[in-house]
């Protein structure tokens, strides 16, 4: 036993340096000291590629920090006394026009060097705007390798900077807003936005003659997009979603009044909001101003919201599936809660086993190991006959 535990601690051992006694290359000397640099080519390689790491994340977190800081004003890696030429706060005093708290007293919070948060609060008919920067993670060459391999196998596969503004609705708006969930989305889009969002699950994709052809239109009933396009006489949203200044950074417009993701249980008359979801990619730090047309038609086409005037049978259509929806969630909550309760007493029933067999004599144990041991087997020769 001794002998192989110093047969497998020498293989570990690395062999003894052997100082080479013809070498030519350069060589320094202090004193009894000696530093030959081409006895350390390995190290020196590691040693580049760990700072080509550590320039490449600082960087990717400068060019983040700038974008985050072109399109809204953020002190987090750059203080309010230092003036920088990217420091545009484009889109900043468009909040504290539209209302009275645009930020948190530190502006936006960050969740490391990717994601960026902001609340906007006090205006009338929005109870709250949530902002949300989720920039790529360019501070990471490991990810964005990652990323570039992964569109080089899945060609729909397109990361980008992504910004969502969810407008939530305040009790008194959104109680005039009728009940329903539409969406405008860029094409390319449709497959991921369909499985991230079980809202637009209540939604059938089409086509629409006043929209560009990159666009699709995700609806309950042709009245609800007919109604969203001609809701406010003074604004078009047509006309906004066809500009190409526009369309170059637009992903997705959503007025819903379902959660993003499928609840457990049908949600009370007191937990339904109504959201205005706008998706956006993020603009180069040098052109940040170019989505404030977007954002700030969002503010006038909410107004005009309370304008919908849907047919009667399209909300009765509409009502009816939201209810066979929360009939669905029931049905499921309780089907679910059955199957855990079966799993609980079979967990306490084989727990009883366990222990009445534990107080069993060795004899009594070994017969009933015996037996189950016999079962099993049948068990599984049963399966192989009926295989073959």
């Amino acid at each position: 036993m001794s002998s192989l535990l110093l047969n497998v601690l020498g293989g570990l051992t690395p062999p003894l340096f052997v100082q080479p006694t013809d070498y030519h290359g350069l060589e320094f000397k202090w004193k009894f000291l000696v530093f030959r640099p081409a006895l350390f080519q390995t190290q020196a390689y590691l040693l580049l590629g760990l700072l080509a790491y550590v320039a490449v994340a600082i960087y990717g977190k400068y060019l983040n920090s700038k974008r985050v800081n072109a399109w809204y004003r953020y002190f987090f890696f750059n203080p309010p006394h230092i003036s920088l030429s990217f420091r545009y706060n484009a889109h900043l005093p468009l909040l504290q026009e539209q209302f009275s708290s645009p930020a948190t007293a530190s502006g936006l919070i960050a969740d490391g060097y990717t994601d960026f948060f902001n609340f906007s609060t006090g205006r009338r008919a929005i109870a709250s705007l949530h902002t949300v920067l989720s920039l790529r993670p360019r501070q990471d060459p490991l990810q964005l390798l990652y990323h570039f391999a992964w569109q080089m196998y899945d060609l729909r596969y397109n990361p980008y900077d992504q910004l969502v503004l969810d407008f939530k609705l305040d009790p008194e708006m959104a109680a005039s807003v009728p009940d329903c969930v539409w969406a405008t989305v860029v094409k390319d889009q449709l497959v991921t936005i369909k499985s991230e969002r079980w809202d637009l699950t209540f939604t059938r994709t089409a086509e629409h003659a006043a929209l560009p052809p990159t666009l699709s239109v995700m609806t309950e009933w042709a009245d609800v997009t007919d109604n969203l396009f001609k809701a406010t006489p003074t604004f078009s949203l047509t006309k906004l979603l066809s500009d190409p200044a526009n369309l170059k950074y637009f992903k997705s417009l959503s007025v819903t009044d379902q959660p993003r993701e499928r609840p457990a249980i049908p949600l009370a008359p007191a937990e339904r909001e109504k959201h205005v979801v706008l998706c956006l990619a993020v603009p180069p730090a040098d052109k940040a101003a170019e989505t404030i047309p977007l954002v700030s038609a969002m503010f006038t086409f909410i107004d005009g919201l309370t304008k919908i005037n849907l047919r009667p049978e399209t909300r009765s259509k509409m009502k009816k599936l939201r209810e066979d929806v929360d009939k669905e969630i029931r049905e499921d909550a309780v089907k679910e809660k059955k199957e855990e309760v079966a799993e609980d007493k079979k967990v306490a029933k084989r727990k009883a086993e366990q222990e009445r067999i534990s107080r069993l004599s060795a004899a009594d144990q070994k017969k009933i190991l015996d037996r189950e041991r016999k079962r099993a087997m049948k068990r599984s020769q049963g399966k192989v006959v009926r295989k073959a």
